[in-house]
């Protein structure tokens, strides 16, 4: 074997990189621990708080353990220290099935957006166009602006959109003369410029939100945002949190020593120690996180007081914005959390001239935001003060968050001026030096209201607010007149161009909404966990022992590799933030069974060559080199299958897929290449090697079934199921799940086993949803899976949780106690995407198979009998699917999970027969058999095929009964998706023998020919 010395140093960096990547993740996980045992303490000492609210506190304690660490260095390697937050941040990422969640998929309204860029244009061809363009998008995987660019040619065939879209905002890039081709891109772009500002303000909602370990990315779709949030239980507050339109605002404030704001927050901090806030804290911290609530403080009265009161402060308080605010002082409770916007000078503490009023860890401002919401601490501020936090951290940490003083001045508490009037916005460096700046352009009205504001506050600070938190606040230095201005401060050029996209991001009110959903409980979360180990562990014994009593000793070093390569794709995984799911997880246990193919396909090679009379040396030197042709096939095609569903699949698809690439690549190193490091140790060390014990030795070897001769019973057999398929279709159709025909589904689990007649008869009455629910039991009796329409169309904020109100309504009139573990909502026009995706990746599927047996077998008729084979177990599939519907104890829903799971048979297909292909070329070819005819070639094609049967029925075995440790064990969750494989790993393997090489035979018309006269 070559370049020994480069695979092992290639085993051990990559080793080395996994034992650094999943570290992390035993560094997060003891730090929890910690977490949970603090929370423990704690609720110990505060019984009779958790009398009331036990679950709520203690998850208190617990994030408040977790926030105080999450600064503080808690790793150390390769003499570089982590803090807890970065340690999370690298961890293995599970998905919301394990852990529990919401999933959401955002739509940007780009026909709102084009309204608005036309100014609510009333043209009737217009509005027209906008709703033919939104009917066309529901059978159209074409972009929104092109379906109105179209829409609009075919309502109004000579129609000008220049004379449309010609208005004030947009002068400077539409002139009337443009043509219709040419305002299609200008709208486009704006549109994208619109999704994408969209998509930072959510990102910065989401930041804000206080969720650990958030997923948000633009899809391929434009217009659509999806967003993952782990262990969020408050449903409603996350809808409107994403749906709402973002609210950008100019502010005047206040001066932190001219309005003496500092002497006021001594004044705040002696009332809260009045009435002893500190000891109370554990009540003030239950419904807070530290993303909640940005505005702190609105008053009644504007009282006034002593500045003499900041020399009290001398030697109370540190200075350094960093200081340690760990340490309680029960004189000082707001101070132990805010540092006050002061300096030493001479004279003693003087307070900060600013808007600012102080500074504070991030992890401190629900505690700070508690005590400025207490009745008796308002009495004490101005009417007209507003406190809010920056939305950027001012040090290298990300720890700390400055409060700053908003003036609220006009009576109805709007602001002076509001976003809407932003024309334009850029971020650039500016003409005579290397700083950074913003500028922007607004509207007349804009111009006058932002030349009176900048007039009055002359040497003042204007706040930049959007969505309750300042993003800047630069000083005015003179009065600005014309409506364009820029901004200049202490940021770079890419927090320049961020804040360019938050001044535009009022010019177009971009609605987003909410036509994906999916909510997972964290009891659901854990039991996926429990089950998904068992049947990990399982399987992982079901191999070992397989391997071991077919294989002998051989067997335990494919088992060695097993482990590597198990260590290896986690490692990998972890190392590329990849999230893993059940689904992924179900990819891991079906790689480990796929990881021995290879190991098989070497030893079956070895073991002929042993049979043949060579010496155990020389037998794996020539196993390994003549299965390599094989081993390299059949892997490609996976990785091709996985390549495939990451690219045309979604959420748990892609967990799916992910696995499945990382897994075969994986597999190829380590059943080639560590295997043969390993017997080459062995030979070396003199040790006894043997592939196989006396009872498998020749268990396959006196096997010879005439498959070409046969082929037309087996063409009969498998015409006879589709046929019944077909009719069982027709009688009663396919379970179609929310994926592809849209609505909401929910799983309930009850205090009692419930029959499903009952609940769909309640729930359809006229009060809930006036039309019966599909009702069916999941898993257990007491599990059920309700999936309704109800209200699917309307996309108010409050839709989903009236569906949820009237589901709930209906089954508590039941009288019996229940828990919605989990639910999901599929929009219609997502539903469509999704079927056209799956048919889309089915047909690109057969089409790359095509092309690969093509190019690697150099005969059309090789490529043919593959795509046809896969057409043959899809439709077998599908069959089984129809007739056993309604007939097996499990639901058999085709949804996007079926979709991976045919897409997964087509590669066990593939497989199978690239491993035949290659087995008769050889035989053909490499045997001088190649131009034999009649009879002897009838025995060549049988030979060759009879020949893989150790192979084929071996590999089949250890993954059929890892699928089949993987239905029993893994839950409800995967088991119709892992039903589909177990039905396609049969007839994968049945149709690699029995369709794709006859169907080869029989496009081959000499071949054909050849045949029938012998």
């Amino acid at each position: 074997m070559q370049n020994k010395g480069a695979i092992k140093f290639f085993a051990i960096a990559l080793a080395v990189v996994c034992v650094f990547q999943l570290s992390f993740t035993l560094i997060t996980k003891s730090v929890e621990t910690d977490a949970r045992e603090y929370a423990q303490r704690m609720a110990d000492k505060n019984k009779s708080v958790l009398a009331t609210n036990k679950d709520s506190i203690f998850e208190v304690f617990e994030r408040r353990y977790l926030d105080s660490i999450s600064g503080e260095p808690v790793f150390n390697i390769f003499l570089k220290n982590y803090t807890y937050r970065e340690c999370k941040e690298k961890e293995l990422n599970l998905g919301l099935d394990l852990r529990g969640g919401m999933n959401v998929m955002l739509e940007v309204s780009v026909a709102d957006l084009i309204k608005s860029m036309s100014n609510f244009n009333k043209d009737e061809n217009f509005n027209k166009a906008l709703s033919l363009a939104a009917k066309n998008q529901a059978k159209s995987q074409k972009d929104f602006v092109t379906l109105f660019g179209e829409a609009y040619s075919e309502v109004s065939p000579n129609g000008k959109l220049s004379s449309i879209f010609n208005t004030l905002e947009l002068k400077d890039k539409i002139k009337f003369e443009s043509t219709n081709e040419q305002v299609i891109a200008v709208i486009k772009k704006e549109a994208n410029d619109a999704i994408d500002r969209s998509f930072n303000i959510l990102r910065t909602r989401i930041d804000k939100f206080g969720v650990t370990q958030p997923n948000i990315q633009k899809l391929d779709v434009s217009g659509r945002i999806l967003i993952e949030l782990p262990g969020v239980k408050d449903k409603i507050r996350v809808r409107k949190l994403l749906q709402g339109t973002a609210n950008l605002e100019f502010w005047e404030t206040y001066d932190n020593r001219a309005d003496n704001l500092a002497s006021l927050m001594m004044e705040v901090n002696k009332k809260i120690a009045d009435i002893n806030a500190i000891k109370k804290d554990v009540k003030v911290e239950t419904n807070l996180t530290p993303a909640d609530s940005a505005t702190v403080a609105k008053a009644d009265t504007t009282k006034k007081t002593d500045n003499s009161l900041l020399a009290k402060l001398d030697s109370a308080k540190p200075t350094s914005a960093t200081a340690d605010t760990s340490k309680k002082n029960a004189d000082m409770p707001l101070f132990d959390v805010l540092q006050p916007a002061i300096q030493q000078q001479q004279q003693g503490m003087v307070a900060l001239e600013g808007p600012i009023v102080g500074t504070a860890n991030i992890k401190d401002t629900a505690k700070i935001n508690a005590y400025f919401a207490m009745p008796e601490v308002q009495s004490m501020l101005p009417k007209n003060l507003r406190l809010l936090w920056t939305v950027k951290a001012i040090d290298k940490g990300g720890n700390f968050l400055q409060l700053i003083a908003i003036r609220v001045s006009k009576s109805d508490g709007r602001p002076p001026l509001e976003g809407n009037v932003i024309t334009d916005a850029s971020g650039d460096f500016t003409q005579n030096s290397s700083r950074a700046e913003v500028s922007m352009t607004m509207n007349a009205e804009g111009a006058q209201i932002w030349k009176r504001l900048t007039g009055e506050n002359i040497g003042k600070s204007i706040a930049i607010v959007l969505d309750n938190y300042v993003y800047s606040f630069p000083t005015v230095n003179a009065e600005i007149s014309g409506g364009r201005s820029s901004i200049s401060g202490n940021f770079d050029i890419n927090e320049a161009k961020d804040l360019a996209n938050i001044l535009k991001a009022g010019k177009l009110p971009a609605t987003a909404k909410i036509v994906q959903e999916a909510v997972v409980g964290p009891s659901l979360g854990q039991e996926a966990i429990e089950a998904s180990l068992t049947s990990f562990v399982i399987a992982i014994i079901v191999i070992l022992l397989f391997m071991a009593f077919y294989y002998g000793n051989s067997g335990w070093v494919a088992n060695l590799a097993l482990f590597v390569n198990i260590f290896f794709m986690m490692g990998i995984l972890t190392s590329l933030g990849a999230v893993l799911t059940l689904p992924g997880i179900a990819g891991i246990i079906l790689t480990i069974g796929l990881s021995v193919d290879a190991n098989i396909l070497i030893f079956e090679r070895i073991r002929e060559e042993l049979h043949g009379g060579a010496s155990v040396n020389v037998a794996i030197k020539e196993g390994f080199r003549h299965a390599m042709s094989s081993i390299l096939d059949s892997n490609i095609t996976l990785l091709l299958l996985g390549i495939i569903l990451y690219a045309f699949g979604t959420g748990p698809i892609q967990g799916f897929a992910t696995t499945l690439i990382i897994g075969v690549l994986t597999s190829l190193f380590c059943a080639i290449l560590i295997t043969r490091l390993v017997f080459d140790w062995m030979l070396s060390k003199n040790k006894k090697i043997n592939f196989s014990i006396k009872m498998t030795d020749n268990l396959y070897k006196n096997i010879n079934i005439n498959f070409v001769g046969k082929r037309k019973i087996y063409y009969l057999i498998s015409t006879l199921v589709i046929v019944a398929g077909i009719v069982a279709y027709m009688q009663k159709g396919l379970n179609l799940g929310v994926d592809f025909k849209g609505g909401r589904t929910y799983v309930v689990r009850f205090d009692k086993d419930m029959r499903t007649d009952e609940v769909r008869t309640a729930l359809g009455e006229e009060a809930v949803f006036g039309k019966e629910p599909e009702v069916k039991t999941y898993g257990k009796d007491n599990q059920l899976k309700i999936t309704t329409a109800y209200l699917i169309d309307e996309n108010e904020t409050t839709t989903d949780a009236k569906v949820e109100t009237k589901l709930t309504d209906g089954l508590t009139k039941m009288g019996t106690k229940f828990e919605i573990l989990n639910s999901e909502k599929v929009g219609e026009n997502i539903s469509d995407d999704i079927k056209s995706s799956a048919v889309w990746s089915i047909l690109f599927s057969c089409l790359l198979m095509f092309v690969y047996i093509f190019i690697r077998f150099r005969k059309w008729q090789y490529g043919i009998g593959a795509v046809v084979a896969l057409f043959h177990d899809v439709l077998i599939v599908l069959a089984v699917y129809a007739i056993f519907n309604g007939v097996l104890p499990f639901s058999l829903e085709i949804d996007q999970h079926f979709i991976a799971a045919i897409l997964t048979v087509m590669g066990y297909t593939m497989t199978e027969s690239v491993v035949v292909f290659d087995r008769i070329r050889e035989y053909l070819t490499n045997n001088n058999k190649k131009d034999v005819t009649g009879e002897e070639k009838i025995k060549t094609i049988n030979y060759a095929l009879n020949s893989t049967l150790s192979r084929t029925i071996n590999t089949s075995l250890t993954i059929f009964f890892v699928l089949l440790v993987i239905f029993i064990f893994g839950g409800e969750v995967i088991r119709g998706f892992i039903f589909a494989l177990l039905i396609g790993r049969v007839i994968g393997t049945y149709s690699s023998l029995c369709i794709s090489t006859p169907i080869v035979i029989d496009l081959d018309r000499k071949t054909k020919e050849e045949i029938k006269k012998a």
